[in-house]
């Protein structure tokens, strides 16, 4: 079969598109054992985002004095460090409180899911015009993940920014903005590793802790595989049918509408993923030995850590993992039940493993961990009869916690805090700009630098200070 691709569409696609597009459905890729270290210059970001909104009231900021219907189920336990309680489903991160701090006042002014979506994943409040809640547009702010896959240098084959395991699509289709690269055009979009199929009215962790919204089925079994690109080429692929591939490549090349560098950097990428074997066991994450799975969990949310912490050793500076398919977070009923039995589980496990992991091979101080949703809860509890038999919180972006570990942050500490009901800052409010900028500055990205948008214009990438004490 011939394949046609003009070398725009090719570089629209970016490295994932390239490598499963123009090379066909296999990928491979190798580093070598100094691509591993990060460099001295510059650290590493994994930043965990929960779709839908996380709770803080029932997680990382609960209020055990308040009234029934703004405290909730759960009650709080005493963490390692003194003064500082979390949920009592999240006992293992409890465990590990030295390593971690949070910030409850993190604010912005949306309760909406598209609006809350683009401030809190791309680092910037204002709506730019032209934005549209329904789709990702060129009007967009670039993401976060995009800005780091452009300005930080490549350590290693593969490219500096990643998002894992699947881009954030609500179960009508509608493919959610802020993600994306916006106004810095197609071609600058991060990389996708696209591991998780798209599952509609399916939530959570599956296939063991997956679970509807429907109040009479809270449980299901999920079958559907989780799966990193093929690692290995189709044993129908020769070294002279990837040879011919290169050569396809360097024809797309000849075309030439847009500067040759830039393609002959994707070409050179593309090619080396297919043919070096070394990076086979960042992806090869379903078949980690059994004390891995074990501590990660088999699961999506474990094997979507796991693979993040790889992808960090080996090289990728900043890595998006999306911890909950299509707004899984959002819990407008039920929460109680949804949160303790199906999303608490493997986020506490998943997330202590990767704490515990990055410790153990020394790049905890090296590499920051960041968890945010794009708004909190409601303080007040709030019922839907005709849709839920249990009570749940609605949108508020006034007001979430936002958990920081690693990458120099100072562990075992509060910064800011919320009201008496957890429904407002009370102290040291911060804003989705403070929180992007200190994912820039453990990414050792320089004050003075600038992101460039399709017609070469630059924009500041820090628009505010960093969260003060945090690091």
């Amino acid at each position: 079969m011939t394949h046609r691709f003009n070398r725009r569409q090719a570089l629209a696609y970016g490295i994932g598109g390239m490598t499963t597009g123009l090379l066909g459905e296999s990928l491979i890729g190798a580093v070598s054992a100094d691509a591993r270290r990060p460099a001295a210059q510059a650290g590493s970001v994994i930043y965990i985002f929960l779709s839908g909104g996380l709770s803080q009231l029932d997680s990382f900021d609960l209020k055990p004095n308040a009234p029934a219907e703004i405290r909730g189920d759960f009650h709080p336990i005493q963490t390692r460090t003194p003064g500082i309680q979390i949920c009592e489903h999240l006992p293992q991160l409890a465990e590990r409180s030295r390593h971690w701090s949070l910030v409850r006042s993190m604010s912005h002014p949306s309760n909406g899911h598209s609006e809350g979506h683009a401030m809190m994943l791309t680092g910037r409040t204002p709506i730019p015009p032209g934005f549209s809640g329904n789709s990702p547009t060129l009007a967009d702010w670039p993401s976060i993940a995009a800005i780091a896959g452009q300005v930080t240098r490549r350590r290693g084959v593969l490219p500096a920014a990643a998002v894992l395991p699947e881009r954030i699509v609500h179960n009508t289709g509608r493919t959610i903005p802020g993600q994306f690269a916006g106004q810095m055009g197609p071609a600058r979009e991060p990389w996708f590793i696209e591991a998780s199929p798209f599952r509609g009215r399916i939530y959570g962790a599956y296939p063991e802790y997956a679970f509807t919204m429907a109040p009479e089925a809270a449980h299901v079994r999920d079958t559907s595989e989780f799966r990193a690109p093929s690692l290995s080429l189709p044993s129908s692929v020769t070294s002279g049918q990837l040879t011919k591939r290169r050569g396809l490549l360097e024809a797309v090349e000849r075309q030439r509408p847009i500067p040759a560098h830039a393609f002959d950097r994707n070409r050179a990428l593309a090619h080396s993923l297919l043919s070096d074997p070394g990076v086979r066991w960042a992806f090869d994450v379903t078949n980690a030995d059994t004390r891995t799975q074990d501590r990660y969990g088999r699961n999506s949310f474990g094997w979507s850590l796991l693979m993040a912490r790889r992808l960090v050793e080996v090289g990728v500076n900043f890595v998006q993992v999306n911890l909950g398919n299509n707004e899984a977070w959002d819990l407008h009923g039920s929460i109680f039940p949804r949160l303790s039995d199906s999303l608490f589980p493997p986020t506490d496990r998943a997330l202590s493993a990767l704490l515990d992991d990055l410790e153990q091979t020394g790049l905890l101080d090296q590499t920051m961990i960041v968890m945010a949703g794009e708004f909190g809860r409601t303080p007040r509890l709030s019922t839907l009869p005709q849709h839920y038999r249990l009570p749940g919180r609605d949108h508020w972006g006034a007001v979430q916690t936002v958990w920081f570990a690693g990458g120099g942050v100072r562990g075992g500490q509060v910064i800011g805090s919320s009201d008496r009901q957890g429904g407002h800052p009370s102290s040291q409010r911060q804003t989705p700009e403070n929180m992007a900028a200190s994912i820039y500055h453990a990414l050792g990205i320089p004050r003075t630098a600038m992101w460039y948008d399709q017609i070469d214009r630059p924009h500041h990438i820090y628009n505010a200070d960093p969260i003060p004490g945090l690091i």
